[in-house]
C-alpha cells in the first residue's frame, strides 16, 4: 500500500516511520491502552519492530497524529484480509487520547480512502465483546455486526476470546457517507 498523507477536521493520517517507535512505543506499552489487543504490551525491541514493518513496502498500519502539532497519537491497523478485494481495519489510540472522537474521525477518512482509492468490496473489523467503545466506533462508522464467534482467540493456557466480526460493504458505505454529509 502506498499510503498518501490524508487529513481531516482534527488529524493527519499518514504512513509510519521508524523514527515514530518511541510515540509508539509510549502508548502500546500502556496494559490498559493493549487489553484488547493480541500482541499485548510491546517492550522497545518490538516497538522499534512495528515501526520499521510498518515504514517497509508492506505496511499493515498507519500513524494518527493531531493537526498542527504532528503528536502521534496512535495508529490504524490496515492491511488485506482473506478475501480479494476486502481488507481489515482496527485502531489504537494512547489513554489520554481515548473518548474524543479520533478513532471514529481516523477511520472514517480511512474508510473512504480503502472504498473511493482502493476501490474496496467490503471492509472488516473484529473486537472482543467486552470492549464496547471498539464495536460502538465499528456501529458509528455504519459496520453491521455479521458474527460472534465463541472462545476463537487463544490467548495462553486456560484463556480464550470471544470475538465480535463486523463489516461494511462499498454499496453500503456509498449510502451512508451520502447521509453523513
Amino acid at each position: 500500500m502506498n499510503f498518501s498523507p490524508r487529513e481531516t477536521p482534527r488529524l493527519v493520517l499518514r504512513a509510519i516511520a521508524i523514527d515514530d517507535w518511541r510515540a509508539i512505543h509510549r502508548y502500546m506499552s500502556d496494559p490498559l491502552v493493549t487489553a484488547w489487543l493480541p500482541e499485548r504490551v510491546m517492550n522497545e525491541e518490538q516497538s522499534r519492530a512495528f515501526a520499521i514493518k510498518n515504514a517497509g513496502d508492506k505496511p499493515e498500519a498507519v500513524a494518527v497524529l493531531i493537526r498542527g502539532s504532528n503528536e502521534l497519537i496512535g495508529h490504524l491497523v490496515f492491511h488485506p484480509w482473506d478475501a480479494p478485494h476486502t481488507h481489515e481495519i482496527g485502531w489504537v489510540f494512547g489513554g489520554e487520547h481515548q473518548r474524543r472522537g479520533y478513532a471514529t474521525e481516523a477511520a472514517r477518512s480511512l474508510l473512504a480512502y480503502a472504498f473511493e482509492s482502493l476501490h474496496c468490496h467490503r471492509i472488516i473489523a473484529t473486537c472482543q465483546p467486552q470492549n464496547v467503545a471498539s464495536w460502538r466506533v465499528m456501529e458509528r462508522l455504519g459496520m453491521r455486526r455479521e458474527g460472534y464467534s465463541r472462545k476463537c482467540i487463544f490467548r495462553g493456557p486456560g484463556e480464550w476470546w470471544d470475538e465480535y466480526f463486523y463489516a461494511i460493504l462499498e454499496e453500503e458505505y456509498s449510502a451512508e457517507s451520502a447521509r453523513a454529509f
